[in-house]
């Protein structure tokens, strides 16, 4: 991740703590030593849910968020907890995980309080930690039933190249009668096949694209220097095609987006406003790439992120190498990466035919 974007995290960061209890924003100064901006943001946006309900059900009667005190939290009940938790899940529609995720935030504050926060006169801020006697929900769902929603939802075979072709090249035959969207096309159609090229070919995450740098390109190996979750400095291998492709956005980037030599982000926005500024090319923008070409190519569903596990699907199919795999998309846990060898049951499909052939041949009249 570039200076520039942790700067405006981090901005983002002070704003969101502003409207906090002057405890949590002391947690969260602590936490920036050793979590990324945009994890902690996150926390950030979880706590701010929390601490707005605490008001809307009345625990505490105050004129904002920051004024709730440390007795509050500390009065607080594992049935009003779960109440809360179920306000995620069927108020706001939160998935499992997303309630998971929000009550981990929530947990690793509590846990702050009580057993690492000391007053002057040495006393955890919070002797009592409610939060500590709930559970995260179990996931119902096992590897391979996450495998088979996920199997309808990435490119396979030859729709690899297809995608990557249509971006290329076909979106413009397709709406070329449209001249505001064909215009757009031929604008960036090289920047936006370098970006698919690049995650179908390396499997990289959507923060670490927004975050690459022209200087972070070796285009002798084949590799980018990417900043991974925990602030993990990383060199990724990607494939001949996406250099390829990287080598024909480079030769126009900056006859077609007029950038400022100070500007070393590797992919830059079409100039906008009315001076026609230039800047690098944020995270929703590169979405809204991906689902515009996604749904114009039939299948809606694609995401940056199916891109990364169709990437990791093939890479699996091909080479069978679970570490590997894991290093390529900086994965903390080999489970996580485990995901992909469901994926694909080629193999185990043609053992059990070999098997009916067998019974057949033993068994012909029955």
């Amino acid at each position: 991740m570039d200076d520039e974007r942790k700067l405006h995290l981090y901005e983002r960061i002070d704003e969101k703590s502003q409207k906090l209890p002057w405890y949590v924003s002391e947690y969260i100064n602590k936490k920036k030593r050793i979590m990324s901006p945009a994890t902690l943001l996150n926390y950030c946006h979880d706590y701010l849910i929390f601490f707005d309900w605490l008001l809307a059900e009345g625990f505490y009667d105050a004129e904002s968020t920051n004024d709730i005190p440390l007795s509050c939290l500390e009065s607080l009940t594992p049935q009003q907890i779960e109440n809360f938790l179920s306000y995620l899940q069927f108020r706001l529609n939160n998935s499992t995980l997303t309630v998971n995720r929000k009550l981990s935030a929530l947990k690793s504050l509590f846990h702050y309080l009580q057993n690492i926060a000391e007053t002057s006169d040495l006393q955890p801020y919070i002797q009592r930690n409610a939060m500590a006697k709930i559970e995260l929900n179990p996931v119902k769902e096992d590897q391979e039933a996450v495998a088979q929603k996920m199997a309808g939802k990435i490119l396979w075979d030859n729709e690899y190249e297809q995608f990557r072709q249509f971006v290329a090249h076909d979106y413009g035959v397709v709406f070329k009668d449209n001249k505001k969207l064909y215009n757009f096309h031929v604008q960036n159609c090289e920047r936006d096949t370098a970006i698919i090229s690049l995650i179908l070919g390396s499997g990289l995450r959507l923060s670490e694209v927004v975050g690459l740098n022209v200087d972070d390109i070796d285009f002798k190996k084949f590799s980018a220097r990417v900043i991974r979750k925990g602030n993990k400095e990383q060199y990724v291998f990607f494939s001949e095609q996406a250099m390829l492709d990287l080598h024909d956005y480079m030769a126009v980037r900056s006859k077609k987006y007029d950038i400022n030599q100070s500007n070393k982000a590797l992919f830059i926005s079409s100039p906008m406003g009315p001076k026609g500024t230039t800047r690098r090319l944020s995270p929703r923008a590169i979405e809204n790439m991906v689902q515009k070409y996604a749904k114009a190519f039939g299948k809606p569903s694609l995401s940056v992120h199916k891109l990364r596990h169709s990437f990791a699907t093939r890479y699996h199919a091909e080479n069978n190498d679970i570490p590997k795999l894991r290093r390529q998309l900086g994965h903390s846990s080999v489970q996580t990466t485990m995901i992909y060898t469901h994926l694909s049951n080629d193999e185990l499909k043609k053992a059990v035919d070999k098997m009916d052939e067998r019974l057949e041949d033993q068994f012909p009249n029955e």
